[in-house]
């Protein structure tokens, strides 16, 4: 039972990369022009004027497809992860153990993708700790996403009998 419900968390994870992703392609535009919002620090009084400030296309474009790739990433491995978890699912405790590498992985570079591209780069670097209201919708959110995918992995990575 444990197994399975390590497997159905996985795939959670997974599913929350690809929808992630979508979301982000679906809406290219809007994905770009927060990027660049955040980049420019521009969401805050005086903050264009400061020396971190990056008003660079390239960035904005590198940032947010940094986003997506690591959304689909987390989805992609997660799903593989999840798919080599249910073939041994039956079988002995090393053997499980092997096959939740990939999924750790993947929960590891979502995880990565979060707390570095949001809490660090936009938080820390690009202050966006200033914005009010992007406060509670990137980084509330990244670190949301991010610890739960960290306390999945945690569970997920539990020694099994």
């Amino acid at each position: 039972m444990i197994r399975t419900a390590k497997i159905g968390l996985i795939v959670v994870a997974g599913f929350w990369g690809y929808v992630g992703a979508l979301g982000n392609i679906l809406d290219w535009s809007q994905a770009l022009g927060s990027v660049a919002a955040v980049t420019s620090m521009s969401t805050f009084e005086a903050g264009a004027d400061s020396w971190q400030a990056m008003t660079s296309p390239l960035l904005s474009w590198l940032g947010a497809l940094l986003i997506v790739s690591g959304k689909l990433a987390t989805g992609v491995m997660c799903t593989v992860g999840a798919r080599r978890m249910w073939r041994s699912r039956i079988s002995s405790a090393a053997d499980f153990a092997e096959a939740k590498q990939f999924a750790l992985a993947g929960c590891a570079v979502g995880a990565i993708m979060l707390f570095g591209g949001f809490l660090v780069i936009a938080e820390s670097w690009f202050e966006l700790w200033r914005t009010d209201g992007l406060i509670r919708f990137a980084l509330l959110d990244a670190f949301r996403y991010g610890g739960m995918l960290m306390l999945i992995a945690i569970f997920v990575g539990q020694q099994d009998d």
